[in-house]
């Protein structure tokens, strides 16, 4: 009831202040005026016990300061991120889209984050002790060719605070990261980030998960290819996906053309594709993230059919509030079991 009070003002607002907004509201703490009636769904995924299967996408808290926040939610994990090893600002404004005609978002966002040393502070103080996730990138100023210095600078740091750590290489706002998705710069990436997982997990006698996030946009070919370099190199998990390049059912709407990735309800018939090409290329030999286009209890199932292990939301979460978290995790089937 509070979330559909406030949407009118929500949506009055530009995407980037609302998203502003929600963000200074989390911080002090009125996530806890929303009622979290979220039931266990206890899942292990990848060595993790998970509260449930239901976690929240990478994007909304770049930063890491409204962890305890979204906790409130009924989140079975969070993921905090993309965060680069300096501070940029991102992308020129205007840079995020609501098309609500398609419950959809278009965003050019472009890694904007106050950088590591900020973002380890700020994830110091969580008061949450669940799983989790801190998703990593490469400056933008970073040639692509020097990519892997920026994750292994971020690997480093990040290693300590995280349940396990993603590799964004799937982002279309960053020029260039997408071709780390393939051939011969996947394969040194994965290989150089495994062996420094390795050594840092010894370090700290823990395992810290290793997952890789693709884009929706790669055909079935290139994701079967994927997944094989993926279990050579022993990666942990693989997120599918990001947001689209392509415009589906949008382009005639108000912004539709707008630049950057696109993500909501459209996008959910390509992000099952890619989801279903990869989960069955996996042959479940790597658990599998879910993510884009869920915006009901039935998406998330579709996603769980086609072979996810866990769901992440975002953009469903702008069009229909905090309950759809409780709404996936009551209709997730209580026979999974754990690992």
């Amino acid at each position: 009831m509070l979330y559909e009070l406030a949407r009118p003002l929500l949506f009055s607002l530009s995407g980037e202040r609302a998203h502003d907004m929600t963000l200074a509201a989390l911080r002090r703490g009125l996530g806890h005026l929303y009622p979290t009636r979220v039931p266990a769904r206890p899942t292990r995924v990848m060595g993790l016990d998970f509260a449930n299967p239901v976690g929240l996408a990478a994007g909304l808290d770049k930063n890491g300061d409204c962890i305890d926040g979204l906790a409130s939610l009924g989140f079975g994990f969070i993921e905090v991120g993309t965060v680069t090893p300096k501070g940029q600002p991102g992308n020129p404004k205007p840079r995020m889209f609501r098309l609500p005609q398609a419950d959809a978002l278009i965003n050019r966002m472009g890694f904007n984050n106050h950088g590591l040393d900020y973002f380890m502070a700020a994830v110091r103080k969580r008061r949450f002790d669940g799983i989790l996730g801190i998703n990593i990138g490469k400056n933008v100023f970073t040639p692509v060719e020097q990519a892997v210095d920026d994750y292994l600078l971020c690997l480093d740091r990040v290693h300590e605070q995280a349940s396990y750590v993603v590799v964004n290489v799937s982002s279309p706002n960053t020029p260039g990261l997408r071709s780390l998705q393939h051939g011969d710069a996947l394969a040194r990436l994965l290989e150089t980030l495994r062996e420094r997982q390795t050594a840092l997990d010894q370090r700290a006698g823990r395992r810290v998960p290793l997952v890789i996030k693709i884009a929706p946009d790669n055909d079935a070919e290139s994701l079967a290819a994927m997944a094989e370099a993926f279990v050579a190199h022993g990666m942990d998990g693989v997120t599918v996906g990001n947001t689209t390049v392509t415009r589906p059912g949008v382009a005639h709407l108000p912004h539709g053309d707008e630049q950057g990735g696109l993500s909501g309800a459209p996008l959910k018939p390509l992000s099952d594709m890619a989801l279903s090409h990869m989960a069955d290329a996996l042959n479940g030999r790597i658990p599998v993230i879910g993510v884009g286009g869920i915006l009901s209890a039935a998406d998330a199932l579709d996603k769980q059919r086609l072979g996810a292990d866990l769901v992440q939301v975002y953009t469903g979460l702008i069009y229909r509030g905090p309950g759809l978290v409780g709404d996936i995790v009551r209709a997730w089937p209580k026979d999974q079991r754990p690992e």
